[in-house]
């Protein structure tokens, strides 16, 4: 296989990624993998929790894929779609896990647009607690900070956090 072919299946399997990853997020995590996905809206015990091993799931086709297409003779073009799925991965790992929720020590900022409004919509995605109600299910892309308030005043604010330090006992104040 040419190697421009390649890469365009490479491209082209990151953008499908994104689209993937938002449906599985928004049917799969929030729908009946909750039971995995609840511990990415709780507060972090320690460096892992159950919603990891989403992970773990997701790298099996892109290493079966990568297998297949470089050692066992298939098409050429599942090892450009296995590091398709890889790249996403780690692209995914480095705004998600990195910038947004700080699981390594890193002192980045967001000063681009882009970053803020992807960082924002992250955040407005956890001010819901539960599995009905939030907002904003994919990654690379977005909808601006401004859509998503409005679609989760639209819902009532089910769900929504309380504001950070209220006491569980204490009766409830404003939503934001």
């Amino acid at each position: 296989m040419h190697p421009a072919i390649g890469l365009l299946w490479f491209l082209g399997t990151i953008a499908f990624m994104e689209g993937f990853a938002y449906a599985a997020h928004r049917w799969i995590m929030h729908g009946p993998g909750w039971f995995l996905h609840k511990s990415h809206h709780e507060p972090r015990k320690g460096n892992w929790e159950l919603n990891d091993l989403y992970a773990a799931i997701f790298a099996v086709p892109s290493i079966v894929l990568l297998l297949g297409g470089v050692q066992l003779g298939w098409w050429p073009g599942f090892a450009w779609i296995g590091a398709g799925i890889a790249a996403y991965g780690a692209i995914y790992f480095g705004f998600h896990d990195v910038i947004v929720h700080k699981r390594l020590n890193h002192r980045y900022l967001p000063k681009s647009a882009y970053m803020k409004r992807i960082v924002q919509a992250h955040r407005l995605h956890h001010a819901v607690e539960t599995k009905h109600g939030t907002v904003s299910f994919g990654f690379l892309y977005a909808p601006a900070p401004e859509v998503l308030k409005a679609q989760l005043n639209a819902g009532g604010n089910a769900g929504v956090r309380g504001p950070r330090g209220r006491q569980a006992d204490q009766a409830p104040g404003p939503r934001r």
